[in-house]
């Protein structure tokens, strides 16, 4: 059954990237190339610029620096693997959880070190209602990528969803630590920060 929370949507907004279909794979240099051809950027190299680039973005490029990610981390390196994942997450788009959710159990199971099959799972399990499976896969992607600015906002609905707001805040604090100009997650800070001020 589809949960009709008014956070399903921020969860699937925060916990997914747009999903990205034949996405190019950094080329090999052929043996042709002249000397001074510089070799590409090893993914984790790249990721570890993105991030520093997002800690620092303005108004004017953040959501370049994201989308970057995204792309980055929606590439496992196999063909076989990449098409599971964009097939688990039309199946989402379409509403249809539960083969979302097969096509995203074979990806975990033949790629388990691959952190986004995890995330991708973990909100296909949310908006089937499945709470604690969901956060038990976030706790996967966060093995695998403690930078997972998603995964830890995802983190924070789902306990802001289970009345643990003091839990929730930690988490969306230390998502927007390392994505400091998500909205979706600065307006959740600011509405927890509020009420925990109420509460004192």
């Amino acid at each position: 059954m589809v949960r009709t929370s008014i956070f399903a949507a921020s969860i699937l907004a925060l916990m997914t990237g747009l999903p990205i279909s034949g996405a190019a794979q950094t080329s090999e240099p052929s043996s042709s190339a002249p000397a001074t051809t510089t070799a590409p950027v090893p993914m984790t190299d790249k990721l570890d610029q993105l991030f520093v680039q997002l800690a620092q973005a303005d108004d004017s490029n953040w959501k370049a620096l994201e989308d970057e990610i995204w792309e980055l981390w929606s590439r496992s390196g196999s063909d076989a693997f990449d098409l599971l994942l964009d097939r688990g997450r039309k199946a989402m788009d379409a509403g249809d959880f539960e083969v979302a959710i097969e096509h995203l159990t074979a990806l975990t199971d033949h790629a388990p070190d691959f952190a986004e099959g995890w995330n991708a799972r973990a909100t296909a399990f949310y908006l089937s209602g499945r709470l604690g499976l969901s956060l038990d896969d976030i706790a996967r992607v966060l093995t695998l990528e403690p930078r997972h600015f998603a995964a830890l906002s995802g983190l924070g609905i789902i306990l802001e969803e289970l009345g643990d707001n003091r839990g929730a805040l930690e988490a969306y604090r230390l998502s927007l630590a390392i994505h400091p100009r998500n909205p979706r997650v600065k307006e959740a800070v600011q509405r927890l920060e509020s009420a925990e001020g109420r509460d004192i």
